[in-house]
C-alpha cells in the first residue's frame, strides 16, 4: 500500500513513518519542515518539503497517487493559536480542505484525519464519549473540530472513505521535551534537566495520557480500513497531575523539584475520553499504561 502522509516530521508523524515501513508500505512524506533540515531517518521515504495549502501539494498528490493521506500536518500549541488565529486556522482548517481537494482528484484515496479532545470544551460529564457537545474553548479546538464537518461533507458528496480520531493527550517517544507538547514534556525536560517543575493549582487535575505507540496501532487499524466515523481513541481513564509526578519521580528515581502556583483561569479541571466506540468497532485497545509508558519515553530521552 502507498501512504502519503501529511506532517511525517513530526512526533506522530515520525512514529507513524517507522511503523509504515516496518510492514512493508511504500511511504510518501509531505512535511515543509523538510525543506529546510535533512531528516536521515526519511532516507526509505519519498519526501517534499512542501506546504500542504499550495497547489503544489495537490499536485504532489496526483503524481504519486496514494491509497491513503494520513493527515497529521497540524497547527498543534494552544497558544500560539489564540496569539496567531489567522495561521491556527489556514493551517488546520483550510490546509485540511487543500488536502481534500487532493485526495478526491485520486479515485479511491482514502483519508484518516486525527482531531482532537480539545473539541469538546469543559466536559458536562465523565467520560466524554463521542456524542458529547462539542463546545472548545480555544480556537485551536475550533480549527480541530472544523475539518471534521468538511470530511463528512466530502465523503457525501464525492465518496471519499475516511476515518477520523479524536485523540486524548498524546505523549512518547520523540515528542519534543523542549516544546509546548503537554504537561508530560514539561514534565519530562524537568526530570531530563533536574529543573524546577511548576503546579499551577492544587495538582488534581486529571487527564488522560495515551501513549503514541497504542496511536500508532489506531492508525494503523485505519489504514486498512475505513470506517467512515469517528473514534476517541484514550485510555479512558483520568491520570491526576500528583499521580504523574509520582509516577515520573518513581521512574527517574529522585524527587523533582517542585513549585506551586495559582491555577491558570480557562484550565479544565478534570477531563477523560471513553474509548468504548473504538473498542467495539476497530477491534483497538490500549496497551500501555502510564507508568510503563513514562519508563519507556524516559529511556528513550536519555
Amino acid at each position: 500500500m502507498k501512504v502519503l502522509l501529511t506532517g511525517g516530521a513530526g512526533f506522530i508523524g515520525r512514529n507513524l513513518v517507522e511503523a509504515y515501513l516496518k510492514r512493508g508500505d511504500q511511504v510518501v512524506v509531505v512535511d515543509r519542515k523538510a525543506a529546510d533540515t535533512e531528516f536521515e531517518w526519511l532516507s526509505e521515504c519519498t519526501v517534499y518539503g512542501e506546504d500542504i495549502r499550495t497547489e503544489a501539494f495537490i499536485e504532489i498528490v496526483n503524481k504519486e497517487k496514494p491509497d491513503l493521506i494520513n493527515h497529521h500536518a497540524a497547527q498543534i500549541d494552544v497558544q500560539s493559536a489564540i496569539k496567531d488565529p489567522l495561521n491556527d486556522a489556514s493551517i488546520n482548517i483550510l490546509g485540511t480542505i487543500n488536502v481534500l481537494e487532493a485526495c478526491r482528484t485520486v479515485p479511491g484515496c482514502r483519508l484518516i484525519y486525527p482531531s482532537s479532545a480539545a473539541i469538546y470544551g469543559t466536559p458536562e460529564y465523565l467520560g466524554v464519549d463521542e456524542e458529547h457537545p462539542i463546545r472548545p474553548l480555544s480556537m485551536y479546538g475550533i480549527s480541530k473540530y472544523n475539518p471534521e464537518e468538511y470530511i463528512r461533507i466530502y465523503a457525501a458528496l464525492y465518496g471519499i472513505p475516511y476515518t477520523i480520531f479524536r485523540y486524548a493527550n498524546v505523549y512518547g517517544r520523540y515528542q519534543d521535551p523542549k516544546g509546548e507538547g503537554g504537561v508530560i514534556c514539561v514534565l519530562m525536560n524537568s526530570a531530563l534537566k533536574k529543573q524546577l517543575f511548576t503546579i499551577f493549582g492544587d495538582g488534581e487535575q486529571t487527564r488522560d495520557f495515551v501513549h503514541v505507540s497504542d496511536i500508532v496501532e489506531a492508525n494503523l487499524l485505519a489504514s486498512d480500513e475505513s470506517y467512515n466515523d469517528v473514534f476517541n481513541i484514550s485510555t479512558g481513564k483520568a491520570t491526576s497531575l500528583l499521580e504523574t509526578i509520582d509516577l515520573m519521580e518513581q521512574v527517574a528515581g529522585f524527587q523533582l523539584e517542585k513549585q506551586i502556583k495559582e491555577e491558570r483561569k480557562g484550565d479544565i479541571k478534570h477531563s477523560y475520553l471513553t474509548n468504548h466506540k473504538a473498542k467495539a468497532q476497530m477491534g483497538w485497545t490500549p496497551h500501555m499504561d502510564i507508568k510503563k509508558g513514562l519508563g519507556e519515553t524516559y529511556s528513550f530521552y536519555q
